[in-house]
């Protein structure tokens, strides 16, 4: 049995802890600090609860940090602020310049594992993918947690940064794609050709377009999402690539930032958003986004 901290679980971290339990290991999760929701759904997914980080980290073999993007840095600074030796996976959508900068600032002695989950939250008969980077021991550590679960470990060498890079060229793609099929059915919707444009899509190889029942949910995770993006622009910008249509769904996601986790939203609703002009984006010079 392994001892796992699980910071801070939101659903995916929730349903990873339970894999965790399912497979044998105890999973700590820290309540200081933190909203009822969140150590509910620890408890609920079998983990034990310490109101100190410092007293979780000291009976933790391994730290496992599913946050949203933007926290990642800030807790695995907390981490390291408490001397942590083990082992640090950190699994959220960032950049890998990011996934550098934590490791530099970790505490000489520890490991860190770079990671990157696809997929749903496992369980109910849905497998996820987690790619894993780094050292082999500590890889190998990490993936002996999920043995036999709805966790699928796969490997993506030693190159801290090599997961994450997979999961913002994933994102590059799959979020500024749901956003643009927003953008185009809020056009068509203003002009009142929406089914037709939903009759066009169906013959389209994408399903996306077809599908704007599923704009509501892209709109409740955009204060996710846009966050995200940010760190696929710095992806970018690293490979001398162009990163304006990063930056643009940034933009775009914050429309929908105050509809946050409302996932039964009417889609006449998230269209409307995305003419209301009042995005709360405000970009890598920290300036307000343009509305209308």
């Amino acid at each position: 049995m392994i001892t796992v901290t699980v910071l801070h679980p939101g659903t995916m971290g929730a349903a990873i802890t339970a894999e965790l339990v399912a497979g044998g290991h105890e999973a700590l999760s820290v309540t200081k600090g933190r909203s009822e929701n969140t150590w509910v759904r620890g408890r609920e997914a079998g983990a034990t609860a310490y109101d100190s980080l410092a007293e979780a980290l000291s009976r933790s073999a391994v730290v496992l940090s599913v946050c949203p993007p933007q926290a990642a840095e800030d807790v695995a600074a907390a981490v390291a602020a408490h001397g942590f030796e083990g082992v640090y996976v950190d699994v959220n959508a960032i950049s890998p310049q990011r996934v550098r900068r934590i490791a530099d600032e970790t505490r000489p002695g520890s490991a860190i594992v770079d990671g990157a989950v696809f997929g749903q939250p496992p369980g109910e008969g849905r497998a996820t993918r987690l790619y894993l980077a780094g050292a082999d021991s500590a890889v190998e550590l990490v993936a002996s947690l999920f043995t036999d679960s709805a966790l699928h470990v796969c490997r993506v060498g030693d190159t801290l940064g090599s997961a994450s890079a997979l999961k913002m060229a994933f994102s590059s793609y799959q979020k500024a794609a749901r956003t643009l099929a927003g953008v185009a059915h809020a056009l068509a919707d203003a002009h009142g050709v929406g089914d037709q444009l939903t009759a066009e899509a169906e013959v389209m190889i994408s399903a996306i377009l077809s599908d704007p029942e599923y704009l509501p949910r892209a709109a409740a995770r955009a204060w996710r999402w846009a966050p995200e993006m940010e760190d696929v622009a710095d992806t970018l910008r690293a490979a001398d690539l162009p990163t304006d249509m990063a930056e643009a769904t940034a933009r775009v996601l914050a429309y929908w930032e105050q509809d946050k986790d409302q996932f039964d939203l009417p889609v006449v609703h998230t269209l409307s958003q995305l003419r209301s002009g009042r995005s709360t984006w405000t970009g890598p010079d920290n300036k307000q986004g343009p509305g209308r």
